[in-house]
This record gives structure tokens, sequence and C-alpha cells, in this order.
């Protein structure tokens, strides 16, 4: 994912001005969440950067809705903007599918999925192509939806696809629209960012677990991570049907999956999922438009005058982010309003005008 010019330009003005005192840092509160709590200094953070930042950012018109910063398996900054508060669920919009990732992962390894190998047929008892049949889709796998490879007509970053989000969302049944739709590729040549395949994902989790994507999520993923104030919803005004409900969270649990992530599964002494899990689905598997990508993860690469590495993520549109730094024991979690907008990246610049230099400049 590229990095607008836009947005190093604006940091970099930011460096610029002297910093006028206004920010007032202050230590996150620590709340019995699971999360241990100091200030940027005890991790050796330079907080220069940040004074800076935050001095033009508070005022100024933005659509970041929170930043918080995990260094060393501690919470060292916690910063919300306008309305926006601690235990304010957030829309994650597509970060939603990297977690639908780990519940995939988990479902592999409680025995209710014996591969992402397996054509999805094998758990996907509910529904059968009516259209446009073809011998291919009975190829179709389970890793094909979640390296988008499918080779249905579905690219949601193509108007002209067939199988694009915002003609599905119109429909009544997305999964039999999605099956229904013409192969225009062999499964598993070629990747295209393709929404409705995390839906299929889901639901199969859901089939071949006999319960709702919801409480599977609940039972195996988000109570051991003591995650309760969250919600699945969407905003379609049709019903749909639980599996293509999106999750709604707060920056502070979506710390903790990407904890959990950097911890290769484990949280607080037990295993989540498994380390192979992780390991695989952070694994490059793909490429969609020139990025790298995994199962449901993106790998995103950053550099800096002192540093060159990438990180796990997990994007949503708007500016929802969980960016996980394994060299450096980073996590950064962002929330945003800049749907559909270039102006959901700028956390890619304030990470790497701001985050990375400060976290690296003592070390």
């Amino acid at each position: 994912m590229k990095i607008i010019l836009a947005y190093t330009f604006l940091i970099c003005t930011l460096m610029s001005v002297v910093a006028q005192n206004k920010y007032q840092y202050k230590v996150p509160k620590e709340i019995n969440d699971g999360w241990k709590t100091a200030s940027l200094s005890n991790k050796g953070i330079d907080s220069s950067r940040f004074y800076l930042l935050f001095n033009k950012l508070k005022p100024a018109p933005h659509k970041v809705h929170s930043m918080l910063l995990v260094k060393d398996a501690t919470l060292v900054l916690e910063e919300y903007f306008g309305d926006q508060e601690m235990d304010t669920q957030h829309d994650l919009r597509s970060a939603t599918k990297s977690i639908r990732s780990l519940l995939l992962g988990i479902a592999i390894d409680k025995g209710y999925i014996d591969s992402i190998d397996d054509p999805i047929f094998k758990y996907l008892r509910s529904h059968r192509p009516e259209k446009h049949l073809d011998p291919r889709k009975e190829r179709i796998t389970i890793r094909n939806l979640i390296t988008m490879s499918t080779g249905l007509d579905c690219n949601d970053w193509d108007e002209g696809s067939a199988g694009q989000e915002d003609k599905v969302y119109r429909k009544n049944d997305w999964i039999q629209f999605t099956l229904d739709l013409p192969m225009i590729n062999d499964p598993g040549t070629v990747a295209n960012y393709c929404s409705m395949g995390t839906i299929m994902m889901a639901e199969i989790v859901s089939q071949a677990s006999g319960m709702s994507i919801d409480e599977f999520g609940q039972k195996y993923l988000f109570d051991p991570l003591g995650i309760s104030n969250l919600s699945w919803g969407h905003t379609s005004q049709k019903e749909v049907i639980p599996s293509s409900k999106r999750l709604y969270m707060t920056p502070r649990d979506m710390a903790k999956i990407g904890q959990l992530v950097l911890n290769k599964g484990r949280w607080d002494g037990e295993q989540i999922v498994s380390e192979a899990w992780i390991d695989a689905s952070t694994t490059v598997q793909t490429t969609i438009t020139d990025m790298d990508y995994g199962y449901q993860w993106w790998r995103i690469p950053f550099k800096t005058h002192e540093l060159q590495t990438s990180a796990i993520v997990a994007t949503g549109n708007g500016g929802q982010y969980i960016m996980i730094f394994e060299e450096l024991d980073v996590i950064a979690v962002f929330t945003g309003g800049a749907y559909n907008s270039e102006d959901g990246k700028l956390p890619f610049a304030i990470v790497k005008d701001i985050v990375l230099p400060s976290v690296t400049k003592s070390e």
C-alpha cells in the first residue's frame, strides 16, 4: 500500500514547526482489561515527535479517530479525537477480514475443518451454483477464498466487475449471488480483492462448527482475550446473515488482536490459535495489485532513514488499522472516519515519520 506523498509532506511540515506545548502526554490508564501500561520514556521511546504531531493534529480538521501504541506488550500511547472515547466501538470494515482469518485458523485447530485445500462445497452445504455453471467452481478451495483467487468475476476495486461489493450489497442472498458469478480465471491463478470470498469463508466456519460466526468468535477468540465490548453489524439496510456482518470493537481490543499475532497466537499463557497458522497467514501467499498478501493479512513495507522493515497489517476502509512490527515488538492501532477517501492513509505517514523514528532513535 503506497503512502500518499501529500501526507509525507504534511508530516515533514509538522516536524518543522516549533511545539506550542499545548499537548499534554498522559500515560494510558490501567483498567484491569489485560493491558499493562507505561510511559513512552519508560520504554525508551523519544516523545518529541509525538508532541509535534499532536500539537498540530489535536486542533486541526482531520478524520483520525484514535491512535494507540504498544511496545513490549505494554500500552504506552492512547489518544482519542472528537467524540471518540476508550469504550467507543468502531466499525472495523475490512480489518474484520484479518480477524476472520484467525477464526478460520482456530476452526482448523479444533478439527472443524480438515484443510484449507478442501473444496468449499465440502463444508458449504447451504448453497450450490445455479447460474454460469462451470466445472471449475467445484475446484474452488478455502485457500482460494482466503487468498482472493477463486477465479470468480469478483473484484471490489473494479467497478466493472459483476461481483464488486456494492453491487452484491443490493442483492438478497450474497452467497448465492457470488456463487452464480461467471468464472474468469482458473482457481488459484489470479488474485483480485473480493470481500464476498471472505464472507463465504466465515460461513464455512459457521456451518462446519454448527455455530454462527459471532458465537464461534466469542467462545474461541474474544472470551479468551477478555473482549466483551464488541458487536457485529453492517451498514447495509438489508437483513444479512451473521457471516456477512463486520466487527465493531474498541481500539484497546484491536490492539489485543495485534498482540495475539505478535505472540504467535498466545495470550496470557494460552495458545488461542496455533503458531503454524499465524506464521502461514502472515507470510506472503500472493499479490493483489502488486501488494503482498497472506491469508487475509497484508505485508506492507516501511522505510525510514534508519530502518527498512515490513509490517503485518489489518486494514479497513476509513482508516482502521492494526500494524504489527515483529522486529521492534511494536503495535500501532488507528481508527478513523475517512471512508472512501485517500485521507484514510494518513496513519501510514504517521507511522513512517513519527512512530518508527521515535521507537528506533534510542536503539
